[in-house]
């Protein structure tokens, strides 16, 4: 890397994206991470427990999943300032809220293209000959 030439360290930047992700999701994760760690003990042991879900079944792209991540932190910012009790916000039914939250995002390159084939393979298989490989009739 020369010290007066950008395009070297252009290349190293994208050549270590391909390696480690996206550098500004890093990033954007990082600042989502400062911002629930700011919220209250109710609203921060919410935040964690639905991160944890979000990871198994949310969104599986870097961008989708920090819309997502980011948009999560502005409601519970949001809900904590009001003064919204917990179960206000997620309902009886946790896994409820988070499916209808989730359904505002896209599921990601993998998952929705795994869908699609799963979908077209059962099409196949019940004789449907008019589906195919890609989930389009």
């Amino acid at each position: 890397m020369t010290a007066g030439s950008d395009e070297p360290k252009g290349r190293y930047l994208r050549y270590l994206e391909v390696v480690t992700g996206s550098l500004e999701d890093k990033k954007r994760w990082r600042q989502y991470k400062a911002r629930i760690k700011q919220l209250p003990d109710d609203y921060r042991t919410a935040a964690e427990a639905l991160e944890r879900y979000l990871m198994h079944f949310g969104p599986a792209d870097g961008a989708g999943a920090m819309a997502m991540f980011a948009d999560l932190a502005d409601l519970l910012e949001r809900s904590a300032a009001d003064g919204t009790p917990i179960r206000g916000l997620f309902g009886d039914d946790p896994v409820e809220f988070v499916e209808a939250f989730m359904a505002n995002y896209p599921l990601g390159q993998y998952r929705a293209r795994e869908r699609k084939r799963f979908t077209s393979a059962i099409a196949r298989a019940a004789g449907e000959d008019a589906a195919r490989e890609d989930g389009t009739v």
